[in-house]
Parts: C-alpha cells; sequence; structure tokens
C-alpha cells in the first residue's frame, strides 16, 4: 500500500490548491479525483480571479492541475473514492478497483454536485433535453430555442453561452430581478444581449414532450403559461458531496456542508476540508476563496503532523 503524508479528495480549485500548497511543505501528496477540475471545468468564462482578466474554466483547471504536478503531487483521475477507514496512524482511502492508500491526513475538497428540478419526467429527458451543463451540451443547440432556470451567475453565465449557438435564450427565475443573486454585470449583459429573454417570477411545474423535450409549463406569477424549448438548462444550486466524510463521523451543518474551524479543520483529528463541500462556502463561494481555504486546509495538515499527527 503506497503511503502518503496527505491524501486530497476532490480535483477542483480548492484540491489543486491544496495540492501545490501540502507539496511546497514538502510533505507526499496524493490528490483522487473523479472530474479533474469539478464544476469549475463547465465553467464558460471566469472574469473574476485574480490576475488572470478573463479565462475559461477549463483552461484554469489544467493550469492548476499542471502547478500541482509540477511541484510533484500524484493525481489519479477518474476514480471514484468508494471508501475511508480511520486507523490509528491515519486514514485507508479505497477507490474503485479495490486499490487503497493510505493518508496521514485527509483533506476533503469534494464541492458540491448540481441540484435538479425534482420534475416528473426530468430524468428522462436528461440528456435529450435536459442538460446540467452548458458548457458541455451547448454546441447541440445551434439555432435552437432554449431555456435556462437560475439567476445565480451559473445561470446568467450558461444563458450568455448558450446564446452564441442558440438563435433564442430564455432565462427563467422564479424570484423578481431584484432578489437575482447574479453579479451585476453579468446581468447587464444579459440584459443587452438580443438572444436573452429574461422571465421572471416563473416556477417550472412540468415538462412535455414525446422522445424528446419539447416544451415547459410555468406558474408565472399565478398564472400558467407554456414556451416551446428544444433544450432545458437547469442552474438552480448545488448541494454539498459530503457523503464520505459524513460516514466518517465529521460535522456537517442543517444543509450537509462540513463544519471547519479558521484553519479548516474538522471536530475528526486529522481531517480537514475546503471549498464548496465547507460551511466556509456559505460566506462567498467563489474560486478565490476555494483556493485559499485550501491552501489553509494544507498548512493545517502539515502543522498537525509536525505536531505527531493522530494520538
Amino acid at each position: 500500500m503506497k503511503e502518503y503524508d496527505v491524501i486530497i479528495v476532490g480535483s477542483g480549485p480548492a484540491g489543486y490548491a491544496a495540492g501545490i500548497y501540502a507539496t511546497r511543505f514538502n510533505m507526499k501528496t496524493l490528490l483522487v479525483g473523479r472530474k479533474p477540475g469539478g464544476q469549475v471545468s463547465e465553467s464558460y468564462r471566469i472574469e473574476n480571479y485574480p490576475g488572470l482578466l478573463t479565462i475559461s474554466g477549463m483552461d484554469l483547471v489544467t493550469k492548476l492541475k499542471s502547478h500541482a504536478e509540477a511541484l510533484g503531487m500524484e493525481q489519479i483521475d477518474f476514480l471514484e473514492v468508494t471508501g475511508i477507514e480511520k486507523t490509528e496512524k491515519g486514514f485507508n482511502v479505497k477507490t474503485e478497483g479495490d486499490t487503497t492508500y493510505f493518508g496521514r491526513t485527509l483533506i476533503f475538497a469534494t464541492g458540491a454536485k448540481k441540484r435538479k428540478l425534482g420534475l416528473l419526467n426530468e430524468d428522462k429527458f436528461r440528456g435529450i433535453g435536459v442538460s446540467y451543463c452548458a458548457t458541455c451540451d451547448g454546441a447541440f443547440f445551434k439555432d435552437k430555442t432554449v431555456g435556462v432556470i437560475g439567476g445565480g451567475d451559473s445561470a446568467v453565465t450558461s444563458a450568455l453561452l448558450l446564446s452564441e449557438y442558440a438563435k433564442k435564450v430564455y432565462l427563467i427565475y422564479r424570484r423578481e430581478k431584484k432578489k437575482m443573486r447574479a453579479m451585476p454585470a453579468w446581468i447587464e449583459e444579459a440584459e443587452t444581449n438580443k438572444k436573452i429573454e429574461m422571465m421572471f417570477k416563473s416556477v417550472p411545474k412540468e415538462l412535455k414532450g414525446e422522445e424528446n423535450l419539447e416544451s415547459v409549463i410555468f406558474d408565472q406569477d399565478g398564472t400558467p403559461i407554456e414556451i416551446k424549448v428544444d433544450g432545458l438548462f437547469v442552474e438552480i444550486g448545488t448541494d454539498p458531496e459530503s457523503n464520505l466524510a459524513k460516514k466518517l463521523d465529521v460535522s456537517v451543518n442543517e444543509k450537509g456542508y462540513i463544519r471547519v474551524n479558521e484553519d479548516m479543520s474538522t471536530d475528526v483529528p486529522g481531517i480537514f476540508a475546503a471549498g464548496d463541500v465547507t460551511t466556509g462556502s456559505n460566506m462567498l463561494a467563489q474560486i478565490v476563496t476555494a483556493c485559499a481555504e485550501g491552501a489553509i486546509a494544507a498548512e493545517s495538515a502539515y502543522k498537525y503532523i509536525k505536531k505527531g499527527g493522530i494520538s
């Protein structure tokens, strides 16, 4: 069994930042990630990461990954962590294929998963009309009509990306405009885009179609309306990927986010967490804060080992 000072679970910005700092602390570091980049790899355009005027999500992920690996971090891509066992000296991390790795410390940087609408037929139309990734699927809707549901940054930037392909984009939000969570600059850009029509106080109620999605029925401020669409992109938030941590009795809040202290430690000795899976993301869920938390988690893991680790 290969042994490491720290094993990082999750390959988003928080995980890579932790990997960069962990290797700088001369710790033997392994990162296990199901999908390199996590949700950031699906981001259309990033314009608020310091030092980079504009960059695609995948390009930023590539830079972070290359940086960490150049410093000596090892990475295993496209494998699920299937189980973690706490031992007297650390943690046994088991992956698909029944391979086990030992880590003296753990950093959870598992991020969050896209939330579903919870409507009948949603799963039926997934991949044939319903999508959760405009970056992945936008090109399939060239010259078609699509809808985007949500009011945050991911929804508005998805609508902007889709406007480069589709002939018409509905940006649909369940509340009024002033309650949108997206950054004002993104909202302004969407408002001035002739292909985008913004719909407010609109709650999706039903997905209709035969073999493919054909229309969506909404309750618009008490009135049922139906719009014809070829595709519907769901961007209504995320839920934390904290199941592995919970199985180790790591404390989470009422929404499932891992509770962390200022040093990104959890209430289980030797386990740290960073990024969108933590309670810290409730303050400002941004790439820059995820990276900062990853760096802090790595330093804290280093200090923990220097003090003697698990007793």
